[in-house]
């Protein structure tokens, strides 16, 4: 028998700290720039477009839309072999930016391009790193 394979797990930098510590609580907070009027991610310096150095962190629902998805029948890595299918999805936040994660608690069969999405906070065994990930949102109704 093999040894599995470790996971990579994130390192949050200086900037992406803020990120990682809201995960940990079991919230979400991207950045905010006022000179754009909306929000951005992910954790950067200067705004967008603007180059502004006006972000500023704030809290956002998590609740999103189902962009777009692909579900794996075979392992992406070594470290994911014992993970397949694996349902890796692109989540627009009603906030607006988009962001990519798993699908989890969904029969791949059961997902499509529209659903309503909702947060799970996964905490990591062994790290202290909250992973997060998104499951159907109860009701499912089309984000569009």
């Amino acid at each position: 028998m093999t040894e599995p394979v470790p996971r990579p797990v994130p390192e949050p930098t200086a900037v992406s700290a803020p990120f990682w510590e809201s995960l940990r609580r079991h919230r979400i907070r991207i950045q905010y720039s006022p000179s754009l009027a909306e929000y951005v991610f992910y954790p950067r310096l200067l705004a967008p477009r603007t180059l502004a150095d006006d972000l500023e962190w704030r809290e956002i629902s998590g609740l999103g839309t189902l962009y777009t998805y692909t579900v794996t029948h075979r392992p992406t890595a070594p470290p994911w072999r014992d993970a397949v299918p694996q349902s890796l999805a692109v989540v627009q936040w009603d906030e607006g930016p988009r962001f990519s994660t798993e699908l989890v608690d969904v029969d791949p069969a059961e997902i499509w391009i529209g659903m309503r999405v909702e947060p799970v906070f996964t905490e990591l065994s062994g790290e202290d790193v909250t992973m997060l990930r998104y499951r159907p949102a109860a009701g499912g109704a089309a984000g569009y």
